[in-house]
């Protein structure tokens, strides 16, 4: 974290080597302006098709987001309104609306980011005169209608989405449990926001903010505003067709074609075809190395009927009839290899699933996850489906497959990472108290429990089934610097 900070910046706030709260201050005060223009806050990129890749934004520039942010949709915030939020700082959707707004409007920063919708129903009903509920669709697609929302409908001033597309069913289930739909922003780390939309009345209509000028530049989105980094148009890879009004729809994605063998496949175009069909709810195409050379995958969630098809014939019963979709209008070779059907799209800590994540999946090594509610904070549950062509067996025994036990302790790296705020694993000290009970074979459904105790840094495990007790133990992290702190 030092050596970071002191790549990056010219000092901490507060200075850890400053002890009392008035040398503190009179540290502060002593520093001289900023210069708008030449001051950087430099950002990372989410890493969803790669590597983060560091981007530099001006201080003018955040000013000028944060002042569009308050033209478009700041009269609807009265002024002392409470921002409860599910999306990190360390994001620029979250660092935007939950830190750099709220200073500007002189309303308060969000003290903690909430993890479980539980959360939000106790906190909201709470506040005076109001909330304001910073979220991604992470949260907004998976609302559980066992909860008592009317008091939190009643709280909420405004809600808001940004990290990716919030499909158009969950914008209605958001709306029927918040009392409010959610205003979606889009934009990114580069472009800064560019439109907002909500999906009311079956809107599919993108706004410019307040400032942003659009222009459709070989079928593609380019725009202009005090959010770039430098004067004139920049053409980005959506394609966008134009609507009434000066607003715009996004047409898809122009730049995820990938060469294998010498033809072009559209990932987007697999995409398009899977989730028009009523057995697909989402979808995620990639591409994966396999023996036979680069290849198509796909991470698909079923919807209801693919569910139902999935419990009642199986994978191949499903995959069947989804490359029965495919067959008609691609070519062979681009048809997927890999399938992968999730309850839900793994997501990070900002709402984001990355490239990174499906590749896990795909991979063959992850099992099956469904997850269950949320019992408390910092403890996470789910039932995983151990399916016979994992990759973890290969070796494993040919005539009598088990999982071995360092798989079993990847499975609950990965998983704390995607459902709880562990450290990352380069934080990893060592491993407590662990047991291996009895084998999990091909065909068996385990639970895994996990509970972590941030104040001892410590992750604690189960995995059981019918047959009990398979797995448990302590994964002990090292104290991170800085972790938690806005």
């Amino acid at each position: 974290m030092d050596g970071f900070a002191g790549e990056l910046a010219d000092g901490l706030l507060p200075d850890p080597g400053v002890q009392s709260q008035a040398d503190r201050l009179a540290e502060v005060l002593s520093w001289p302006p900023l210069c708008p223009r030449s001051t950087t806050v430099t950002l990372f990129t989410s890493g969803s098709t790669g590597v983060p890749t560091g981007l530099p934004k001006r201080l003018d520039q955040l000013d000028c987001e944060v002042r569009a942010l308050q033209a478009a949709f700041g009269a609807a915030l009265s002024a002392g309104t409470e921002v409860l939020t599910t999306v990190s700082h360390q994001h620029i959707y979250g660092l935007l609306f939950c830190v750099l707004w709220p200073l500007a409007a002189f309303r308060r920063m969000p003290a903690v980011r909430f993890a479980f919708h539980e959360e939000i129903v106790r906190t909201a009903p709470n506040v005076s005169p109001g909330a304001v509920l910073v979220s991604s669709p992470a949260h907004l697609r998976r609302m559980p209608a066992s909860l008592d929302w009317a008091s939190a409908r009643r709280a909420l001033r405004a809600v808001f989405s940004s990290g990716g597309p919030l499909p158009a069913d969950a914008a209605a289930d958001a709306h029927a449990h918040l009392g409010r739909w959610p205003i979606e922003v889009y934009g990114s780390s580069e472009t800064g926001g560019i439109a907002w939309r909500t999906a009311s009345g079956g809107n599919l209509a993108w706004t410019p903010l307040p400032g942003v000028e659009w222009r459709i530049e070989d079928g593609l989105l380019a725009v202009r505003s005090g959010h770039l980094a430098q004067p004139g148009w920049l053409v980005g890879s959506d394609r966008v067709e134009a609507a009434d009004g000066g607003s715009f729809v996004l047409a898809g994605r122009a730049d995820r074609i990938v060469k294998i063998e010498e033809k072009r496949v559209s990932l987007t175009r697999i995409e398009q075809l899977l989730v028009a069909s009523p057995l697909v709810e989402e979808v995620r195409a990639l591409t994966v190395e396999l023996d036979i050379g680069l290849r198509t995958a796909v991470v698909a969630v079923p919807a209801p009927a693919g569910a139902a098809l999935l419990a009642d014939a199986g994978r191949p019963a499903l995959i069947a009839a989804l490359r029965a979709l495919l067959v008609q209008a691609l070519e062979p070779i681009a048809l997927p290899r890999r399938w992968c059907f999730p309850a839900a799209l793994p997501c990070n800590a900002q709402g984001k699933t990355t490239e990174a994540m499906l590749r896990e999946m795909v991979r063959g090594v992850l099992p099956r996850v469904q997850w269950l509610p949320a019992e408390a904070p910092g403890r996470a549950a789910a039932w995983l489906g151990i399916d016979a062509d994992l990759a973890v067996f290969d070796g494993h025994f040919e005539h009598a497959p088990i999982v071995p036990g360092v798989a079993q302790l990847d499975w609950v790296m990965t998983l704390a990472a995607q459902s709880l705020e562990v450290p990352p694993r380069s934080a990893f000290r060592q491993l407590d108290a662990l047991k291996f009970q009895q084998v999990i074979r091909p065909g068996d459904v385990v639970r895994v429990d996990l509970d972590w105790q941030p104040e001892r840094n410590t992750l604690t495990f189960k995995l059981a089934s019918d047959a009990g007790q398979h797995a448990s133990g302590r994964v002990m992290f090292c104290a991170v610097p800085g972790a938690g702190d806005v």
